[in-house]
């Protein structure tokens, strides 16, 4: 093959050939697929993003360009980026200064299509096959460990508290397991002094605030026993939200089991029945794990696509939770205003 001709490889010996446009080298990690028309800056830079190689079943991406703006971490989390067809120079030479890899030329149709009915899959981005042959990285693709019981917050979450906004009508605490910058800019507009604190912190000094953020992040929630005992003695204490893998955590701190989906959901079209109001929304979502339905009267909102449990309430324990992500950055606004009207009852 030609300079620049890499390919994919997923655990299953399946192979799609594509063209290498960013950076040089292997990427190993799970191969997910998103069906977000826009958001690509986002997607990548997206913590929950971590350890996973980024399928976009848009036509096009990159043709909007890049802007430090729309950068939801400092760095991208994503190890590699899989498209159609490149949009845009800009973008290519972004990924390439970022070092990660990117293909084009993927038929991205028929690797959603193979994810869909088999499952997300472990693999491997290559950018050129002269240097890397398929057997060989098929097989280091079979030796890379399994998304159930990966434990991936440490990796993402910041080490130690840090002051977003000092002034605030209330003072919220985020619990950081890979929260993007979104949800902060929006709690601070919404009027709350804001302070984030690592994966593992002091109920006690988390109870000292008048509400208390549980972010979203990549990984299994399972294996975060540090973390959901962090949560099980912070609520009743104080008002609690949990976005994404914090409505995870507040499932396992009050009983319930999470599990694995066949191949998640990513994406900014997604609808989810709020059955307290009888409407649905439309919402932007990214996790490969979910809450087991249990059918319990806490459980206030359920994805219309497989019935998983899409958010909780716990009026005793003060405590409410959304599986998708209310900041829509980006996505529909359908669930804008969740974030915002927790910040105004605090």
């Amino acid at each position: 093959m030609t300079p620049g001709h890499g390919y994919l490889v997923l655990e299953d010996g399946t192979v799609f050939r594509g063209r290498s446009v960013a950076a040089a080298g292997v990427a190993f990690g799970e191969v997910v697929f998103t069906t977000g028309m826009t958001g690509y800056q986002e997607t990548v830079t997206d913590p929950s993003y971590a350890e996973q190689l980024v399928c976009f079943t848009a036509p096009m991406v990159g043709n909007y360009g890049v802007d430090d703006t729309r950068l939801e971490s400092a760095a991208p989390h994503a190890r590699a980026v899989l498209m159609r067809r490149l949009g845009g120079e800009a973008w290519a030479l972004w990924l390439a200064e970022q070092g990660v890899v990117a293909l084009d030329e993927i038929d991205t149709r028929a690797l959603t299509l193979r994810l869909r009915d088999t499952g997300a899959m472990r693999g491997a981005a290559v950018s050129d096959e002269r240097s890397f042959a398929v057997a060989d990285t098929l097989e280091q693709v079979r030796a890379q460990p399994l998304m159930e019981g990966a434990a991936l917050v440490a990796q993402v979450s910041t080490p130690a508290p840090y002051v977003v906004e000092a002034e605030g009508r209330v003072r919220v605490a985020v619990v950081d397991y890979g929260v993007k910058r979104s949800i902060l800019r929006r709690l601070a507009s919404a009027g709350a002094a804001v302070t984030v604190y690592p994966h593992v912190c002091d109920p006690d000094e988390l109870a000292q605030h008048d509400g208390v953020l549980l972010s979203n992040g990549p990984g299994d929630p399972a294996p975060l026993v540090e973390e959901t005992e962090v949560v099980r003695r912070t609520l009743g204490r104080v008002p609690v939200l949990g976005i994404c893998l914090g409505h995870q955590l507040i499932g396992l701190a009050t009983g319930h089991e999470t599990t694995k989906l066949p191949f998640g959901h990513r994406g900014a079209n997604h609808p989810v029945l709020d059955r307290r109001a009888g409407r649905v929304l439309v919402t932007s979502q990214n996790h490969g794990f979910a809450v087991v339905p249990s059918e319990g009267a806490e459980e206030t909102h359920v994805s219309l696509y497989d019935g998983t449990v899409e958010g909780f309430e716990f009026p005793a324990l003060r405590a409410q939770s959304v599986q998708f992500h209310p900041e829509a950055g980006p996505g529909p606004h359908d669930a804008w205003p969740i974030l915002e009207r927790w910040v105004e009852e605090l």
